[in-house]
C-alpha cells in the first residue's frame, strides 16, 4: 500500500516529530528510503554553531541530521546550504538559497522551531526585505522536500500553463492538500496550492501547475485528463 499524503499530513503539521516521520515515509514512497548516512553528524553541526557563535535551533539540527546530505530531497532546484556554508546576515541565519541567487530563506536563531522568513532580491539578502514565509521551520522542511522531489529533473515531471479557474477542474483523485497558507498573495487566484493523489504530486504556482508522476503512464493519463487526448498533428499542451 502506498503512502497516503493526505492522511499523514495532519500529524506532520502538528509537531516536529510528525514532520520528520512524514518526510521519512514520503521519501520511501516517492524517492528512496532515508538511510543512516543521509544526514550530517552532530559534530559537524556543533562546529557550524561554534563558527556562527549561536546555537542552531533544534528543528534545523534535526533536519540536517535526518536528510542534510540528500540532495534529491533538499537541493534539486534551490539549495539547502551545508553546515559549513550557513551564515548570519543582519541577525538572520540563512539556510537555503534559490538556484539563481534571487531568493533566500532564513530564521532568527531563537527557539526550537522558529518561523522561516524569506528575502527576494537581485543581489543579496536585504535586511529591509525579509518577510514572513512559514510559521515553523519544520513546516518549511516539509515544503522543501515536497518541492525538491517535485522538481527532480527526469521524465516524470512536467509543467503546464493553468488558469486559476482550471485548478478546480483537476482530475478526480488529485485533491488539494491542507497545507498551511503561505503569505498573502496579491492575486488570490495565483496563490501556491498543493495537490496529491496515489500516483501524482502537483503544485499550482503563479499560473503554472507542476506535476510529478510515479510512472510515464500516470503522467500521460494526467495530460489526457487536463488537456484532452492528443490528436494527430496537434500538441498535447505540455510546456517545453
Amino acid at each position: 500500500m502506498t503512502f497516503d499524503i493526505h492522511a499523514a499530513l495532519p500529524s506532520a503539521l502538528a509537531d516536529r516529530a510528525g514532520a520528520w516521520e512524514f518526510i521519512r515515509a514520503f521519501a520511501a514512497d516517492r524517492s528512496r528510503a532515508i538511510g543512516a548516512s543521509d544526514g550530517y553528524d552532530p559534530t559537524e553541526l556543533d562546529a557550524s554553531a561554534a563558527r556562527l557563535g549561536v546555537p542552531l535551533p533544534t528543528a534545523l539540527r534535526e533536519l540536517y541530521e535526518l536528510v542534510g546530505r540528500r540532495a534529491d530531497l533538499t537541493s534539486n532546484h534551490d539549495v539547502l546550504l551545508p553546515p559549513d556554508k550557513l551564515y548570519i546576515e543582519d541577525g538572520v541565519l540563512v539556510f537555503r538559497e534559490e538556484n539563481q541567487g534571487v531568493a533566500w530563506w532564513g530564521i532568527r536563531p531563537d527557539g526550537d522551531d522558529p518561523a522561516v522568513i524569506a528575502s527576494y532580491s537581485l543581489a543579496e539578502p536585504d535586511v529591509e526585505r525579509w518577510s514572513a514565509w512559514l510559521p515553523r521551520f519544520s513546516l518549511a522542511a516539509i515544503e522543501t522536500v515536497l518541492s525538491e522531489v517535485l522538481l527532480f529533473d527526469d521524465e516524470l515531471v512536467e509543467a503546464i500553463e493553468f488558469a486559476p479557474e482550471e485548478v478546480e477542474q483537476l482530475p478526480e483523485g488529485l485533491t488539494e492538500l491542507a497545507f498551511p497558507g503561505y503569505p498573502e498573495c496579491e492575486d488570490p487566484g495565483n496563490r501556491v496550492r498543493w495537490f496529491a493523489g496515489p500516483d501524482l504530486l502537483a503544485r499550482y504556482d503563479g499560473g503554472m501547475i507542476l506535476v510529478r508522476a510515479r510512472t510515464e503512464e500516470d503522467l500521460e493519463r494526467f495530460f489526457d485528463a487536463v488537456c484532452g487526448e492528443e490528436e494527430d498533428g496537434e500538441e498535447d499542451g505540455r510546456d517545453g
